[in-house]
Parts: C-alpha cells; structure tokens; sequence
C-alpha cells in the first residue's frame, strides 16, 4: 500500500514537473532568435507569445546596455542559449547576458576606429566548437563564441580577406562588407558593399569554409566572356575594368533543406550613366538561385533591366508558404525600392502571379540606351506611390509655389531616364523598400515598413581635366571629379539629405582619421576606390588647406587610375520644402500588411510623426524609416525604425497601434525577440546618429513585469 501511494506520489510530481516546463518553454517555441532577421528565412517571426495583443500595454524597460560607442547601430542582434550577441556603432563585437545586458565579453580591433556600420554577425556551432564569424572592413573574422578571443586557425591568425575571390584588380579598390553572411552547414557566403562609381570592383558571391577560412566557391555576378549572360554586356567591358559592383551588399536567404541560397543583387557600377555597359546587364539587379554546396547556378530573374537609377535589391528575400488554387507553394518574395513585391515559385523561378514588360521611355543621353522594357508584377499592388500629381505637392509647405515650379520643370515618373534636368525620383533613393526588409507569417503575410521621399537625381557632363586643371591644385581636381556632387561646391554639405559639411573638417578630424574614412567610408559614402593613396593625401590637403604640389604633377597619374565616364551624378538632393519637409503630400512613411496567397493588402498605416506638426494639429505624416519590424505568434509587430525616435507594437491582423514608448535615440534597426528563464524580451539597437537624429549607444530590452 506504502509503495502504491509513493509510485502514484512520483507519477503526480512527474507530470507536474512536466506541466511547469511545458509552460515556460511550449512546445515548437522560437526561444531563440539564433540567426540574421530571425532565421535562414529572413522572416522577423517568432512562435513566442508570452507577450500578446492583450498584455503589450504593460511592455517596460528591463535593462539596458550602454556601448559608449555611439553612433549609426544598425544591428539586428542574435541570441543563442541566453547569450545576445551584437556590434557597436565602429563594429566591436560583444556578448551579453541576454536576460540582464550585463557585459560577458567584448572584441575590439587594433588600430584606428572604423567606420563601417555592420548590421550584426553569425553564429556557427559543432559540438563544443562555437564561432562568432563578422566582418571588419575588408576582412571576415572568426571569434570563440565564449571568450570572444580570436580562433587562430581560421584563415591568417583569425582572418581571411573578402577580396580573396575577386578580380585581381580589386586588391586596392572599396570591399566591405555591412551584412551577416549566411551559413550552409560548414560554409559561410558573404555579402559584399562595394564603389558604385567607374572602376568599381566586381561584387562575386563568395563562400567560405567556417573552420579554415578557406575560400570553396564563387559565383560571378558579371560573367566572364562564353559564360552565359555575358552577352548581356559590352565584349570588352570587364576585361577594361569598365565595370563593377552587380553585388550583393544586403544579404541572402537560404532553404537548407532544398540546399539552395537566393541572393538580392544590386546595380552595376557606374551607377547613373550605363553608356559603357550597355545592354540588359545581367546577373545585375537580380533575384539568384545557387546551389548553396557548389555556388552552381539554378535560376534567376532581373527586376531592373540596365539599371541607372541604383535601383538595387534592398533586402534579403522572404522564404513563405503561400496557397494558390488550393495548392500549398514554396515560394520566394522579394521586395523593391521601387515598392513593388515580386513573388517566385522556390524551386523553379516560375512566377506566382503574372509580371508584365512594360515600356518606358528612352534616353535621350547621347552614349545611354536604356533598356525598351521593365518588370512590373500585377499583384502584388505596389506598396509606395510612383509618382505624384501636381495635386499632391505638399499643402502645408509654407513655399509650395516654389515647390510646384520645381516639379513642373523637372521631368517625372517610374523608370523616368535620368538627363541633364532634374527628375522627380519617387520612391526615392532609399526606397520604398530598404534594408530593414520585410517580415512574415507562416500563413503568407507580408509585412513592409517603406519611405515616400521624393529626390531629385540629375546629371552633368564630366569636367574635363585638361579644363579643370588649369586653375586648380591636385586636391581640389580630385574633389570636384569625388566629393562635390554631395558635399557641395563651398564644403557645406546637405544636412537635409544626410551629407555633412567639411568645412573646418581639420578640427573634427586627424589626418589618419580622415584617410580612414576615404579609404573605407561611412554610411551611404563608399570608400574610394579608384584613387589611391597619394591622391587621398592631395584631398585632405585640400580639405585642410595645406595644398604643396602643382596641379600637373599628377594629371596623367589621375587619367591612368579611373575609367573615363561622359556623366556624373550630381548628387543625392531630397525634394524638400523650406522648412525640411518632404515637397510631397503625406504619408511621408508607410506600414503595410499584404497577403502574399491572393496579392492584396490587408492594410496600410501611416508610420511615424513629426510631433512638432501633430501639435499644430496636422495629423500624423509618417517620416523616414530605416530598420524593419519583428512579427510574433502572439498577434504583435514591433518596429521602431523612424525618424521621431518610437518603439511602436502594432496588432499585426488589423494595423492597431497598440503600445508606443521613447528611445533613448532611434532605432535604426530591426527589433530581435527572444524568450530566457521563461521570460519573453524583445529588444531594439538605439544609436540614432541618422536623418539629423541624435546620437545614441544602446541596446534597449523590454519584457513583461
């Protein structure tokens, strides 16, 4: 009798024991955000739902860790066994307690501060074999995941070059890289941000093998002569180094089980002028389908044919399940700056709902032949405006007269080729669409953040140097042919569009720290690779007004370096009222819900505020947004990503905001969600320092109390 009661006492402990377990950790639970964007999908969703549409109200403040260095954060932090893995603004590397934002370690490199903004790192795992892989300007690194110590056996004594599998030519020209790589078992393929101007190196889709560093395979987005699409270029372009970029700068997606990554890949450089690369361009602006093993080609498509807008893929693309005539797809979207949404068959490339090739106009550029077509799907519809009427320049700009005469004399619409006037680009620059990306759901809902900010794209013919040269010194010729298109004439910059001045830019910055900052850039400036070292010392010369040698002393030494190119790009200016409001009617920021099974939106919501505006009771604009949002089984999306500094939670069926609360400086980046000791956080890098915000250095985490 003794012995039954104690076996019936066990069995009751037994399945309490279960019972609490099951509910701190459900089962199928993401406890974990282990990977870039939450997962090889790239889909923001998390299975949590300790945290739901009925509890958000009561989100708080849990911890927060403060870097010391601030500035740009863009990442979108890993978790893996507790342990939150993230970089500073200058890319240190550090491990958190991710239950506490107490400190475990930090990795910082030797030398001079970069400025190269990282968007995180990846986490790799054998056994006790634990890897933290990230890179550091031009070189992948590979750090124990416990110690943060560097692993001496990878590649050099811990690292290996990005330039390893490029041209030969590339060995002094821009290669970075600002995005995680994407792991496929013992192999890592990186993204690559290269120039975008003339002698621009080539972006090739490399993969590395995470234990040595070796170099097992790379794909090259412009193909060499006989291999096919290189008919879709010049004969002699890439043998010239005419030609570069077709990179992958924003990350990738892969289907492990399928053994195939899709890689988003950006424009060819030069950018805005395609005269010496004429045709369709490819593997250029198009979606890629590798065999993740081998880098073996299996299919892709080209979203801008000869593209001179820098129209590139923004993001990696979503990996969902969609339903089409009651059959379950595997399928692959991929969103645009444009706004659009195309929507692929995974395995075979088949487009799942109908693209047209649609004509658009003709250069009239003498050297420029734009491409006659361009693809534009018939659903999804697009999810950012293409273009404005007169009726939709701005009403409450206080110059809108000024405004309306602009737009009148600028040329307009999608697809519109760029000329020696002014062209109305909407969506702008950054998009619609931009690196933050899109999130998902299981069931085929996709979620995207997009900017409505109108720029103004032209070109001009390049100064002749046998012209220039007379009445300028070496740094000012090299200014006028690198630097004036954004920091203007007189060194002022363009605060509205994000460029800084450099006037007095010798008290702000060492020699050392501005040859740094030449060499690998900073935000949306690439580093310049088509000039060396001699002729970035003549630029800060000019800069610092120490100019010491004649102007003809290096004419031909500038002539033999860069590829002739008839037009430059005069500059990324905003369309913007006196007062720094975008010249267009809002929304000047968009959140939109589309149901990738049918092609339709569920809802769209105006995204951020100027508060200043809705003060002076306008209602809420939106404003410019970059990061993207995090989507949970528990009926949330959270975003931070705008301009006025807020972490927003949104009911994710029907676009209620549900919960909003300050940043300690605004979140350019994507929120990560992640469950420790059976407590549900999310959390969202804080480092402003963008759009004229403020800049900060922390990771802010809130939970539940």
């Amino acid at each position: 009798m003794t012995k039954n009661r104690l076996s019936l006492f066990c069995l009751f402990f037994f399945f309490l024991i279960c019972s609490c377990k099951e509910q701190s950790e459900k089962p199928n639970e993401q406890s974990q955000w282990s990977e870039y964007l939450g997962g090889p999908d790239r889909n923001h969703y998390s299975s949590l739902t300790q945290i739901n549409v009925s509890n958000v109200g009561q989100l708080k403040k849990v911890w927060e860790y403060k870097s010391g260095d601030s500035g740009q954060v863009q990442c979108n932090p890993i978790i893996v066994d507790g342990v939150l893995f993230g970089v500073t603004a200058s890319n240190q590397v550090f491990a958190l307690n991710a239950a506490t934002g107490q400190q475990k370690w930090r990795y910082i490199q030797p030398g001079v501060r970069t400025s190269n903004i990282n968007r995180g790192v990846t986490y790799w795992q054998a056994g006790s074999d634990k890897r933290i892989l990230y890179a550091y300007n031009s070189e992948l690194y590979a750090l124990n995941a416990e110690t943060g110590a560097l692993i001496k056996s990878f590649g050099d004594s811990g690292k290996v070059s990005l330039r390893l599998g490029l041209e030969p030519n590339s060995k002094d020209k821009f290669v970075i890289s600002t995005t995680p790589g994407t792991l496929f078992e013992d192999l890592i393929v990186m993204p690559l941000r290269v120039g975008e101007d003339a002698g621009a190196a080539i972006g090739y889709i490399q993969a590395f093998n995470v234990k040595t560093g070796k170099l097992v395979w790379v794909f090259k987005t412009i193909p060499d002569k006989g291999m096919p699409g290189a008919d879709t270029w010049p004969s002699t372009t890439k043998e010239a180094g005419q030609v570069g970029a077709a990179n992958n700068w924003s990350g990738m997606a892969i289907d492990r089980k399928r053994e195939i990554i899709y890689v988003p890949t950006g424009s060819a450089a030069p950018d805005f002028y395609g005269g010496n690369r004429l045709g369709q361009n490819l593997y250029a602006n198009c979606l890629i389908a590798l065999n993740a093993r081998t880098g073996k080609y299996i299919w892709h498509y080209q979203m801008v044919h000869h593209d001179i807008w820098d129209k590139d893929l923004p993001a990696p693309p979503n990996l969902i399940t969609v339903v089409q005539d009651g059959k379950t797809i595997d399928a692959v979207a991929q969103i645009t700056k444009q706004g659009l949404v195309f929507l692929f068959d995974r395995e075979t490339g088949t487009p799942l709902f109908p693209i047209d090739e649609k004509p658009f106009p003709a250069s009239t550029l003498p050297g420029e032949q734009t491409w006659p077509t361009q693809p534009i799907p018939q659903l999804p519809a697009p999810f950012a405006r293409q273009t404005v009427t007169e009726a939709e320049i701005s009403t409450i700009a206080e110059n809108r007269k000024e405004l309306l005469e602009t737009f009148r004399n600028s040329q307009k619409g999608l697809y519109q080729p760029l000329n020696l006037t002014p062209t109305v680009v909407l969506p702008g620059a950054d998009g619609g669409a931009e690196w933050g990306g899109a999130a998902a759901d299981p069931d085929g809902i996709l979620y995207v953040n997009a900017n409505e900010m109108p720029w103004l794209f032209s070109l001009s013919p390049t100064q002749g140097l046998a012209t220039t040269s007379k009445n300028l010194t070496p740094g000012g010729l090299l200014y006028i042919n690198n630097c004036i298109t954004c920091h203007g004439p007189e060194l002022k910059g363009n605060s509205a569009s994000g460029f800084p001045s450099l006037v007095n830019i010798k008290a702000k910055l060492s020699r050392k720290e501005m040859s740094g900052l030449l060499t690998n850039g900073r935000g949306m400036m690439p580093g310049f690779s088509n000039i060396s070292e001699l002729q970035k010392q003549n630029i800060i010369d000019f800069l610092y007004r120490e100019e010491k040698v004649e102007a003809t002393s290096m004419i031909a030494s500038y002539k033999n370096k860069n590829v002739e190119v008839k037009y430059k790009f005069n500059g990324y200016d905003k369309f913007l009222d006196n007062n720094g409001y975008p010249a267009i009617t809002p929304p000047w920021g968009t959140l939109t819900a589309i149901d990738m099974n049918t092609g339709k939106h569920l809802w769209q919501k105006t995204l951020g505020e100027f508060k200043e505006l809705t003060a002076k009771g306008i209602a809420q604009t939106g404003t410019e947004n970059y990061g993207g949002p995090a989507v949970t089984a528990g009926g949330l999306l959270f975003i931070a990503a705008t301009k006025d500094g807020m972490f927003r939670a949104y009911n994710k069926k029907t676009g209620e905001l549900l919960f909003e609360t300050e940043l300690p400086a605004a979140g350019f980046a994507t929120p990560s969600t992640y469950k420790v000791n059976g407590k549900q956080y999310i959390v969202i890098a804080c480092g402003g320092n963008k759009l004229g915000t403020k800049s900060g250095d922390s990771y802010v985490a809130f939970a539940l109390n």
